[in-house]
């Protein structure tokens, strides 16, 4: 028997999950996330807390490309992060349609048993 939070998950996820596995809803759904865990890289950089380092990098590294790689990192970790919700929920929705499934025959099967 299924709880009722569990039938609204399955309602939801009935009419939900072809809109969500889709990448660019993932790609945009997730991106504040990768951003937010990309910021402290540039923080980091920015601040300049190891002296040597700073000059090190600035005389022999382009700025841009650790723009470049920090989008990276936020749009690979936004990405990653959406389609592993949407295999966990899919997994969670596979298993109650199957306990529905297992549920239906033994309620009415007439075997009085």
């Amino acid at each position: 028997m299924l709880s009722e939070e569990e039938k609204a998950f399955m309602v939801f996820w009935e009419q939900n999950r072809k809109r969500q596995k889709k990448v660019m809803n993932q790609l945009l759904l997730g991106l504040p996330l990768g951003l937010l865990l990309s910021l402290p890289i540039i923080i980091n950089y920015l601040s300049g807390w190891h002296k040597r380092a700073v000059m090190v990098g600035n005389a022999q590294s382009n700025p841009l490309v650790l723009i470049i790689a920090v989008l990276a990192i936020a749009v690979f970790f936004s990405i990653f992060h959406k389609r592993h919700k949407w295999e966990m929920n899919e997994q969670r929705y596979q298993s109650l349609k199957l306990a529905e499934q297992d549920d239906a025959p033994g309620e009415g099967d007439g075997t009085g048993v």
